[in-house]
This record gives C-alpha cells, structure tokens and sequence, in this order.
C-alpha cells in the first residue's frame, strides 16, 4: 500500500481498512494526508518510512499528547532498493515543501510502476527534479503522478527566492513586529524567512518545536539554521517545554542547549520591531497582544484555501481570515506551493512517457487528459490489470 493518509475532506468515504490484505505499507513523507491513518492499520503490517520522516511523526504526537504509534516501523535509504515479498522498490528523494519525501519506482514480475508521492521543481531542493529528468527512469509501465495544482496557479511567488525577497522587503522598515503564519515542518520556509531576517538585520522567532525540526534537519545537512545560529532565537511556550521536559529520552540535552538561547517576552515588547516571530494559525491570540500602536505586519505562507475554513475544520482560520480586513494589521501573502505547476508535471510526464498515467492527490483528474498521454482516470474500487 502506498501512502495511508488522513482524508483532507469530511465528505471522503470511510476506508475499511479490516478488508485490505497488504504484505507492507509505504509512506512517502511525512504530512497527515499521506500517513495519519496508518495507527488504525494491523500494527503488524510493516510501515516503511524515510528515518527523519518517522522521527517527525512521533514529535507531532507528542505534542499532541497522543501515545506513540505501534506500527512496525522500517527505514529505507534514498536510491537505495529494498525489497518486500516480490516486489523491488527504490525510494527517489524528490523537492517538496516537506522534508525527507520521497517518489518510489516499483518492479516485479517484469513490471515498472512509479509513485511520484507529492513534489515540485521550484523548492530550494530543485535539483532533485532536475536530475530527475537527466537521468529518467525507462520503461515504466505506470505512472500514477499527483496533480494538485492542476487548477491553481504559482505566478506570484514561481520559486522560494520569491518568497524569501517579500518577506524581505515586509520586514526590513517594520516598525512593530511582524509575524510569519507558516508551517514548522515546510523546512525550505523557514530558511527563507532566516535568510530574510539575517539580510534584514532582524532576529527570527521559533518555537519549540521547530527549533527541534531544525535540529533534526542537522543531523542530515548543514544547510539549515540551528541554535546558537546568530538571527535566530527560542520561545519557550509553555505546552511544548513540558513535553520536553517529559520526554528526556527523545530529546536528550536538546531543551538545556534550546534555553541557551531563549527569548523572553519582556524582550519581545521592549524593542518589537526587531523580531520576525514563527506563529500558528492556532496561536493567533498573541498577534492581538501587539496592535494598538504602529501597523502589525501579518505574512501568510500557506495555502490561501485555509482562509475559507471554518474554525471547526482548522482552528484560528476564521481569525486570520479576518486580519485581511483588520486596519491595524498589514496583512501580506508570501507563499510558493510544495506541489509542481502543470508545466513541470507536463514536463516531468513527458520525460516518463509511461504507457499509463493515473491521475493521484487531485480533484481535477478529469483534466488530466488535456494536458498529458496515456491518461487512464481511476475510480475507487477499480483495479487495473497489466
């Protein structure tokens, strides 16, 4: 099974997971929609997972305060094959706005299917699309390739340097302090607002959480910002220090080295317009503490889609839909998709050119067909013979 995730819509049908029979399960990355239903899955069902992948997951249930997954857990290697039952399977490293996401090429019985999971041509990991395309996988009988930009455009921001010189241009004359709506995990991100920051003279603000992301993401690369690093500096919310602090075994002397350069909030409210702090929508309360004087700068770099959500589907929607309206708040968009522009999936099928290409992670499938060869749509329950 390739991918087990949490459906992002309420009207998606209900999975009986009872009446699937699979030798093991396969996680390309480590976002919900592709992996947060695999704890309902027969715990003996192996799950194989990139290792910075797994290590991701299990810090989000901890600070959600759910018990550790169950799952048989292996690892694999990028390009490195590893093989379960008759099936031989190479994981490809593939540039997508999470970390340690991967496409698999499956073979068996003579036989060539690749997954392309989720990916793009225009993160800060670039060249991994890139190489793609130099040097192609051959003869593949079946691409089943995601299309979730098929509909939308990445005009405004076609690559992370777009992101990174408007949140540049936002901060650099701020006058309070500003604030950056962004994922912790979308790693490309926050190197961008880093980077930013650093040319803008500014300090960046994480939490926690990311600052463990971050060190994580150090122990694989050392391309990123990390403690100790000058421009970046450590809030301790009070949720995520407990969950460190009763963790020890997970997170070892990462919490004494994270106080090391921790940053008050008298700090915070004595000089604000010095600091670009990483915020969630869920915490939209403290971008209330800072208005009243000079204009708070609100930067969203995510998915304009959320906005429209009702507090009940992502909480903190509703309020930061809001502050696109609020006077005392200047509210600027900088965000660049984790998904490729129909350009690059053109580019990217054509260099394929698979005998079948099925349409995955999109609501416009239908639209496949105008734009790609060899297009098969396939609905649930359909299966397709070779």
């Amino acid at each position: 099974m390739l991918d087990l995730g949490m459906p992002l819509s309420k009207e998606s049908k209900t999975l009986d997971l009872a009446s699937i029979k699979t030798d093991a399960i396969i996680i390309s990355h480590p976002h919900q929609d592709h992996y947060g239903l695999i704890d309902a899955a027969d715990s003996k069902i192996p799950v194989y997972i990139g290792r910075l992948g797994k290590s991701l997951i299990d810090v989000v249930r901890l600070l959600l305060d759910k018990p550790p997954l169950q799952n048989e857990f292996r690892n694999f290697e990028k390009w490195q094959p590893f093989t379960v039952g008759d099936f031989r399977i190479t994981p490809y490293l593939v540039d997508h706005s999470a970390v340690d996401a991967y496409a698999f090429l499956i073979e068996a019985e003579g036989k060539k299917v690749f997954y392309s999971g989720d990916f793009r041509a225009h993160g800060r990991k670039h060249i991994l699309f890139d190489t793609m395309l130099e040097k192609p996988v051959k003869g593949v009988d079946v691409l089943f390739m995601e299309g979730t930009m098929m509909q939308r455009s990445n005009a405004d921001f076609p690559a992370e340097a777009a992101v990174e010189e408007k949140i540049y241009e936002t901060i650099k004359e701020q006058e309070n302090i500003s604030f950056l709506i962004s994922s912790s995990q979308n790693v490309d991100r926050l190197v961008s607002a880093f980077r930013a920051c650093k040319r803008a003279g500014k300090i960046f603000v994480i939490d926690l959480y990311t600052a463990w992301v971050l060190e994580l993401m150090r122990t694989v690369t050392g391309n990123v910002p990390g403690i100790g690093w000058k421009n970046l500096r450590v809030y301790a919310d009070r949720n995520y220090d407990e969950v460190l602090k009763a963790n020890p075994e997970v997170f070892g002397n990462f919490r004494r080295s994270a106080y090391q350069y921790r940053i008050q909030k008298e700090e915070l409210q004595a000089d604000p317009a010095q600091y670009l702090y990483l915020s969630k929508m869920s915490k939209f309360r403290i971008i209330d503490l800072y208005k009243g004087g000079k204009a708070v700068n609100l930067i969203y770099s995510q998915w304009l889609g959320y906005l429209k959500c009702s507090n009940d589907e992502c909480y903190g929607a509703e309020e930061i839909a809001a502050y696109q309206s609020d006077k005392q708040i200047n509210f600027v968009y900088a965000h660049s998709s984790g998904h490729a522009t129909v350009q690059d999936l053109k580019r990217f099928a054509a260099t394929i050119n698979p005998k079948m290409l099925i349409p995955i992670h999109t609501e416009c499938g239908a639209m496949f067909k105008d734009c790609f060869d060899n297009v098969y749509e396939l609905s649930d329950q359909h299966v397709v013979t070779l």
